[in-house]
């Protein structure tokens, strides 16, 4: 049976200046699939997430979200694509100033949805449940703990319903007992919804949880890809530098 593919990454290229960020990019991401981008720092893996959401535009190549094209859309039609792609940031961007309530129903008026009082409570509870949380509802962000701020504001991600997640760094900054936490929630997720996810991650114990498929991004390409199991058997000194300490 073949494959629905929701997100293809066609021969992409983003240069600054003389420094080449991503040279002949190529990635197709599959319905209900999971993929980890794995790179060092500075390898472009947050490039190839802003050109995905429209914040950067590539020199070359085409990015196609439910089979439209990212280049050739207005602002308008990027925004009723991202309502449909969630972000996780890696420092979370929560709303110091909001309650947990308020900054989930942010996204909700950010895309001024028709729904009632009522429907907007019963969508941020759900959410709220889906990350353990409930009870948070009428706290602020500072009365938090990290891992706390994490699940919130993957609370606010799951409020529209994304049938695609990028997750940046989802457990940088967080301890082991926390970002296991947080790596259980996200296949929870993807099985409970069967959403598509791309996770920018040099974690490898979120690398090995969390992934179906593994990207290696270096020096701009998309040099390697399999699963785990596959790229920890990988002999191909560039992709064995990630997996070295995984084997140790």
């Amino acid at each position: 049976m073949q494959q629905e593919s929701v997100m293809t990454i066609a021969h992409l290229y983003k240069s600054f200046g003389n420094n080449h960020v991503l040279i002949d990019f190529n990635l197709n991401l599959f319905k209900g699939e999971n993929v980890v981008v794995l790179g060092r720092s500075g390898s472009g893996k947050s490039v190839l997430i802003k050109c995905i959401i429209g914040l950067l535009k590539p020199d070359k190549g085409d990015i196609v979200v439910f089979n439209e094209s990212i280049g050739k859309m207005g602002e308008v039609e990027l925004d009723k694509v991202r309502a449909r792609v969630g972000f996780l940031f890696q420092s979370n961007a929560l709303y110091d100033s909001m309650t947990v309530r308020q900054n989930l129903e942010f996204p909700l008026r950010r895309h001024w949805l028709a729904v009632t009082q009522d429907a907007v409570n019963k969508m941020v509870m759900e959410a709220l449940e889906d990350v353990g949380l409930a009870h948070t509802i009428e706290m602020m962000p500072v009365e938090l703990s990290g891992g706390m701020r994490k699940r919130i504001a993957l609370a606010r991600t799951l409020i529209l319903k994304p049938d695609i997640i990028l997750y940046d760094e989802p457990t940088t900054g967080l301890d082991s007992i926390t970002g296991n936490e947080i790596i259980s929630l996200m296949i929870d997720i993807q099985k409970k919804y069967n959403t598509s996810a791309l996770i920018i991650s040099h974690d490898m114990n979120c690398v090995r949880r969390a992934s179906d498929r593994v990207v290696v991004l270096y020096e701009g390409t998309c040099y390697a890809a399999g699963t785990y199991a596959d790229l920890l058997l990988n002999e191909d000194p560039k992709v064995k530098q990630f997996f070295e300490q995984a084997i140790k």
